[in-house]
């Protein structure tokens, strides 16, 4: 049994890895953004709640205290917020974290990045060895920001860290991935702009159980890993499948990609002249990452830790659609 603190815990990955943590008999308590709606939920689960901000190094310090373990999943996880709420939420946030962690004499922080730090060639099979790249995209830059600071605290001062770079999760409780595209779908809002765009589906399952691996074994001490369902799709077979579910037609719709990124950046560039707070239907890191054929290798997870994925993608894509079925497909927009 272990004292865990889990932060972003109302979010999609947050709350499976509260739930996982609660089923394996250890001590959990939360972080929790003041009035969030998700309070309710955790403290049924007879998760401690403590109150407050990720950018509050005070709250932050509290909800760390004596614990051994931390799961931090607290970050802004859309490609459309003010700058400034990344900088101090997932930058000013990250180190928060690390200073909490540090101070409490955890035995592991374990941060969930994301596989976009590693840039955007096609080149290459993406790997936890390539430098981090920035893209000039809020979202990636701020994790790459975010991960410097983390490993700077690890190489100078000890910090127990440990990483995972998850690609496109998905799964029951998802907020953005499969709700965005579901949406556009049912609305055929979307498009496409490049035949046989690669996606890397990462059902939700597989992930958290390398979370929970990294959480106890040293051997990921220091180490960050790459995490999908270890097989590819592209993405007009993953909306044909969301589409299918839902009782719509398949999307067959195909523009260039430049239209798509001249559209991603005006509609980017309207929205921020007019003060426009609700999400653009197109964004330049949108068009990018849905119109990619990048490639990512899982293999240091199995060679160094033993780890593979547990949840097959056909087994995870039936779960998820079967879930998303139950929702409100008029109210399936999140972000």
């Amino acid at each position: 049994m272990k004292k865990v603190l889990v932060t972003g815990a109302t979010g999609f990955i947050g709350r499976h890895v509260v739930r996982a943590n609660v089923e394996k008999g250890n001590v959990v308590r939360a972080l929790v953004l003041p009035g969030d709606e998700g309070e309710g939920m955790l403290k049924k689960l007879g998760v401690e709640v403590v109150s407050g901000d990720i950018r509050d190094y005070d709250a932050v310090g509290r909800a760390a205290a004596g614990r051994e373990i931390i799961f931090h999943c607290a970050a802004v996880v859309t490609d459309w917020a003010p700058a400034r709420l990344f900088r101090e939420v997932t930058v000013g946030g990250a180190e928060n974290i690390c200073r909490a962690a540090l101070e409490a004499g955890v035995s592991r922080l374990v941060d969930i990045s994301t596989c976009d730090v590693f840039g955007t060639s096609e080149s290459v099979v993406m790997d936890e060895t390539l430098p981090l790249q920035y893209w000039g995209e809020p979202y990636p830059d701020a994790k790459i920001d975010a991960e410097k600071i983390m490993r700077k605290y690890h190489e100078e001062k000890g910090l127990p860290l440990a990483m995972v770079y998850p690609l496109w999760v998905y799964g029951e409780g998802d907020q953005t991935f499969v709700p965005l595209l579901a949406d556009a779908i049912v609305k055929k809002d979307l498009i496409f702009w490049r035949q046989g765009a690669i996606v890397w589906p990462t059902y939700i399952d597989n992930l958290v159980d390398l979370l929970m691996l990294i959480s106890q074994d040293d051997r990921a001490i220091g180490n960050g890993y790459l995490v999908h369902d270890g097989e590819s799709t592209t993405l007009e077979e993953f909306c044909a499948g969301i589409a299918s579910t839902l009782g719509v037609p398949p999307i067959k719709t195909y523009i260039p990609y430049w239209s798509a990124m001249t559209a991603a950046r005006a509609m980017e560039l309207t929205w921020k002249l007019l003060g426009i707070k609700m999400r653009p239907l197109l964004t330049t890191y949108t068009v990018t990452n849905l119109g990619s054929r990048f490639r990512f290798s899982i293999d240091k997870a199995e060679r160094e830790l033993g780890w593979k994925p547990r949840i097959s993608y056909a087994e995870g894509f039936a779960r998820t659609m079967q879930w998303l079925k139950t929702l409100d497909v008029a109210a399936l927009k999140q972000k």
